[in-house]
């Protein structure tokens, strides 16, 4: 069951077109991450799926409901912490849920939704005097007031140090498991590849990829390599040697392409004939950040390509 659909949703600012044909579905209880650089488009579609900025073209159905023109109705229904959440500096996180609470006419439990976002021991400490995780707490407290289907989560750990991010995370750990629908912008490929999934790539307002994360690094990703670290001399013997590809970067570093488990032991054995010096070998793949940097740096663009990993259920 989708829970949001889009289909070929434009949107443009004069001649900067922020959403550029932009289709894709979320599934009910789906954690789906939007990637991309500063400008990408991201919270521009995130406010169009929210209902606070209208599209100029295509088609929007979030919860069944044209966004835009179902926007009061809609807004009971979704939760949302928005880039750079904040509040009054003198309520403290119960006074603002109550706040929340008499807005939507909710029946709230104050107690177990601040424990639920692990913010109980801060729950009448003023906002002012809140640590930066422990604002973005509250905003994840607030979103949950209504008892959402729908929770939009726009950049929700941007400027957090590793610890209070980390926190967050455990937070939306925990509305994963109990099977809420998450719709997360973010500009962190860890946080992406660890929480979501399926993952959407965009850049100058397009979709450039989408799946989940191990497919996005399977489709685009350069595969399994051997690393080790050795001169020019070394790097040309191997390349007389097998017929393996490689790569070497003048710092001596040299990388060497796997196709099949076998090529391992192909390098080795030639690293070792050469009697070359050489040192710290390690097996690796990229990870969503060294394709997320190649997507970004103009591949798709060069090839005028945009794909699709994997096809969405009917």
């Amino acid at each position: 069951m989708n829970l949001i659909d889009i289909f070929h949703v434009m949107k443009a600012y004069g001649s900067f077109q922020a959403v550029n044909d932009v289709s894709f579905s979320v599934k009910k209880g789906e954690v789906f991450s939007l990637l991309g650089p500063n400008g990408a488009g991201k919270t521009t579609l995130i406010e169009i799926l929210e209902g606070v900025r209208k599209k100029d073209s295509g088609d929007v159905k979030v919860l069944g409901c044209d966004p835009w023109q179902n926007t009061d109705s809609l807004h009971r229904r979704v939760g949302v912490i928005p880039q750079h959440f904040t509040f009054v500096d003198k309520s403290t996180p119960r006074e603002a849920m109550k706040y929340y609470a008499k807005i939507f006419g909710a029946r709230v439990d104050t107690d177990r939704i601040l424990k639920e976002v692990l913010l109980e021991d801060s729950a009448n400490v003023l906002f002012e005097n809140l640590s930066g995780g422990q604002k973005q707490k509250m905003g994840l407290a607030l979103s949950l007031v209504n008892s959402p289907d729908i929770l939009f989560l726009d950049e929700p750990t941007t400027g957090l140090d590793p610890n209070a991010r980390r926190a967050v995370w455990d937070v939306i750990r925990k509305f994963k498991t109990s099977g809420k629908t998450i719709i997360l912008t973010t500009h962190y490929l860890e946080e992406a590849e660890h929480l979501s999934d399926r993952v959407a790539i965009m850049d100058h307002g397009r979709i450039i990829a989408i799946g989940t994360s191990d497919e996005i690094i399977a489709s685009f990703g350069s595969g399994e390599r051997l690393d080790v670290h050795g001169g020019e001399d070394l790097a040309k013997y191997l390349k007389e040697k097998t017929k393996l590809k490689i790569t070497y970067d003048r710092t001596g570093f040299i990388s060497i392409s796997l196709d099949q488990k076998h090529d391992a032991y192909i390098a080795l054995a030639a690293i070792e004939e050469s009697g070359l010096p050489w040192s710290n070998f390690q097996i690796k793949k990229d990870s969503l950040e060294d394709v997320f940097v190649k997507l970004v740096g103009g591949f798709l663009e060069e090839h005028g390509e945009v794909k699709k990993v994997k096809e969405e259920d009917d």
